[in-house]
C-alpha cells in the first residue's frame, strides 16, 4: 500500500493535454486485487481494510488509510464498497450500439416468418415514407428462409432494413435497397446482403431519417457508464478520429475512446500523422487514436467465417469454407503499412483459416496488434499467437448465442471454439468486448459467459475452456491492475465484492451478472452514481 507521501508513476493523461478531470477523494473503499494481465502475472497486493484514493490530474496520487480532503475537494464516501479499476470493452460498434435503441428487436425471432409478423406489426404505426430499421435476426438456423419477394410483400413502398444479429449481413426490400444505392434483387432471391456489399450499405444507414443520433449516444455512454465501463475501441465504420471529438465537445463525455480506422481512411490518418495511442485534437484527452481495424473474413451465424473444412450447408454457395474478404497479399500490404505508420492492428478472424492466414501476416510483417474474435482455432495457433505477442480480443457472450449453431455448422470441432483457457495458457494475453450491438455492452455478461459458458439450465459448454472470475476481470481492465498510485483515476465502486468465492461456476457467473455497479469514475469525475 502506498503512503500518502508516495509520488505517483506517471499517469496515462499524456502531460500538458486539456482533459475532462477532477479532483476527488475516494473515501473508504476496499481495493479488489487484480491482476494487469490475466492468468500470468500476480494481482498486486490489496489492503485488508478499507483505505482513503486521491484522485488528481487523471490519476490516483495517494492511497492511505486516511487522507485529509484539500480545500475544494470534493469527496465521495464509498461506505466500504469494493473498488476496482474502471472495465473497458475493447471491440464495440458504438454508433450502431446506440442506433439499436430505436430499432425494431428482431432477436426473439425464430423464422423468417416471425420476421416478416414483427415488421408488419411495426409498419401498422410507423410514419409513411420514413425507413423502419431493425436489428438482432439469426437465420442460421431457421426452419424457412428469408427471400426479397417475401420481404417486399410486406414492405410496400417503405424501406425495410434489417440487420443481422452478427451485423455480417442485411435483410433488405427493394425500396432500401435503391434507397442505400445497392443493386436490385430477384424477388426468390434470400433477400440478404452479405458481408462487403452489406458493410458498405451500413455506412450509410445513420444518414437515413430516423432516431436523432445524439439521443441514441447519450442513452448508450450512459448505460455503458452504468455498468462500470470507462472506455472503448470504437471500430464504428466512420471518421472516427474526427466524429469523436465533435461529439466530445458536444458533452458526449462518459468514456475514454479509442478510435479506430478502416482501410478506407487509412491514409488520410497516416496523412495527419495520427499514430495508435496519439491524443486526437479536440478530444479533450478523452479520445486518442486506435488501431487500424481489417476485417479478413465473415461470421458464424451467416457462415461466411473462413474455415479450413466446408460448412455442411455454406452461408454463400459460392464459399463453401466461407469468405475470405481479405488475401494473404493484401494482408501483409495493409499491415505493413500500420506499422510503418505507428498505428497497432485488430485484425478481425472468426474462422481457423481466417487466423492462420492472421498470423501470417503478423509474422511477415512484425506488426502489433490483435486478433479480433479469434472464435476457431488449434493449440498450435493459439501457441503461435503467444510467440508473435498478439493479442486475442474476444467476445465472450457471443458463446451464448453460438454454441447451437457452431454445434451444427462446426460438427467435431467446437472444442477448438471460443478456446479461452487455450489461448491463456499459452501465453495470450486476452481483452474483453462485447461486439455490441452483437451483444450488450456489458462487461459482466462477458465475464459471466467465460466463467460458466452457459446462460441457460443446460450445462457448461466445454468447461475445460472455463476461465476463473480473477481472470475474467483481469481480460475486462485494459492492463490496470490493482489500484494504487501512478493509476488511471478511472474507478469502479461495487456493492458486492466480484472475487468472493463461489460454490459453482453457475453461481460466479449469476452474482457476475447482477453485480451491483454503485458508482463510476473517470479520470477524477463522476460519470454514474447509484449510491
Amino acid at each position: 500500500m502506498s503512503s500518502p507521501a508516495a509520488a505517483a508513476r506517471p499517469g496515462t493523461v499524456p502531460p500538458g493535454t486539456p482533459a475532462r478531470t477532477a479532483p476527488l477523494l475516494l473515501r473508504r473503499v476496499r481495493l479488489v486485487p487484480v491482476a494487469p494481465r490475466a492468468g500470468h502475472t500476480p494481482a498486486p497486493a490489496a489492503p485488508d481494510a478499507p483505505v482513503d484514493l486521491r484522485i488528481a490530474g487523471g490519476v490516483v496520487t495517494a492511497v492511505a488509510p486516511r487522507l485529509d480532503p484539500r480545500p475544494d475537494e470534493p469527496v465521495l464516501d464509498a461506505a466500504g464498497r469494493w473498488a476496482a479499476p474502471g472495465l473497458w470493452d475493447r471491440h464495440v460498434h458504438l454508433g450502431q450500439w446506440a442506433g439499436t435503441f430505436g430499432r425494431l428487436d428482431l432477436s426473439t425471432a425464430d423464422s423468417a416468418a416471425a420476421v416478416l409478423d414483427l415488421v408488419r406489426a411495426r409498419l401498422a404505426g410507423h410514419p409513411p415514407g420514413r425507413p423502419l430499421l431493425g436489428f438482432g435476426f439469426r437465420d442460421a438456423l431457421w426452419p424457412d428462409a428469408p427471400t426479397l419477394g417475401a420481404l417486399d410483400a410486406v414492405a410496400g413502398a417503405t424501406p425495410v432494413v434489417l440487420s443481422s444479429g452478427d451485423v455480417h449481413s442485411g435483410w433488405l426490400s427493394s425500396a432500401a435497397r435503391a434507397l442505400l444505392g445497392l443493386p436490385a434483387g430477384a424477388p426468390g432471391d434470400d433477400g440478404l446482403v452479405r458481408e462487403g456489399p452489406w458493410f458498405a450499405a451500413l455506412a450509410r444507414v445513420p444518414s437515413l431519417p430516423g432516431a436523432d443520433a445524439a439521443a441514441g449516444y447519450r442513452q448508450a455512454l450512459a448505460e455503458a457508464a452504468a455498468r462500470g465501463v470507462v472506455g472503448v475501441v470504437d471500430v464504428e465504420f466512420a471518421a472516427n478520429e474526427r466524429e469523436w471529438p465533435e461529439r466530445i465537445g458536444q458533452g458526449l463525455d462518459l468514456l475514454r475512446v479509442r478510435a479506430g480506422v478502416y482501410p478506407d481512411r487509412l491514409e488520410a490518418v497516416l496523412a495527419a500523422g495520427l499514430r495508435t495511442g496519439d491524443p486526437l485534437p479536440g478530444g479533450a484527452g478523452l479520445a486518442t487514436m486506435g488501431p487500424l481495424k481489417i476485417i479478413s473474413d465473415g461470421a458464424l451465424n451467416t457462415r461466411t467465417a473462413h474455415c479450413r473444412d466446408a460448412y455442411p450447408v455454406p452461408g454463400d454457395a459460392g464459399h463453401p469454407h466461407g469468405v475470405q474478404s481479405v488475401g494473404p497479399d493484401e494482408l501483409a500490404r495493409l499491415l505493413r503499412r500500420a506499422r510503418t505508420g505507428g498505428l497497432t492492428v485488430a485484425l478481425h478472424a472468426i474462422g481457423d483459416a481466417a487466423v492462420g492466414l492472421a498470423l501470417d501476416a503478423f509474422a511477415a510483417t512484425g506488426a502489433r496488434g490483435s486478433i479480433e474474435h479469434a472464435q476457431l482455432l488449434t493449440a498450435a495457433d493459439a501457441a503461435r499467437m503467444a510467440r508473435l505477442g498478439v493479442v486475442a480480443s474476444v467476445q465472450p457472450a457471443h458463446l451464448l448465442d453460438d454454441r447451437d449453431v457452431a454445434e451444427r455448422v462446426w460438427a467435431g470441432r467446437t472444442g477448438d471454439a471460443f478456446p479461452f483457457r487455450t489461448l491463456l495458457d499459452a501465453g495470450v494475453p486476452l481483452a474483453f468486448g462485447s461486439d455490441a450491438p452483437v451483444a450488450p455492452l456489458d462487461p459482466w455478461l462477458a465475464m459471466a459467459a467465460a466463467v460458466h459458458r452457459s446462460a441457460d439450465e443446460r450445462a457448461p459448454w466445454h468447461p475445460e475452456q472455463q476461465l476463473g472470475v480473477a481472470e475474467a476481470l483481469a481480460a475486462s481492465t485494459d492492463g490496470q491492475g490493482t489500484l494504487g498510485a501512478g493509476s488511471r483515476g478511472d474507478v469502479v465502486l461495487l456493492d458486492a465484492d466480484p472475487l468472493a468465492p463461489a460454490a459453482t461456476t453457475a453461481e460466479a457467473a449469476a452474482r457476475l451478472r447482477a453485480m451491483p455497479v454503485a458508482a463510476t469514475v473517470l479520470g477524477g469525475r463522476v460519470t454514474h452514481d447509484a449510491r
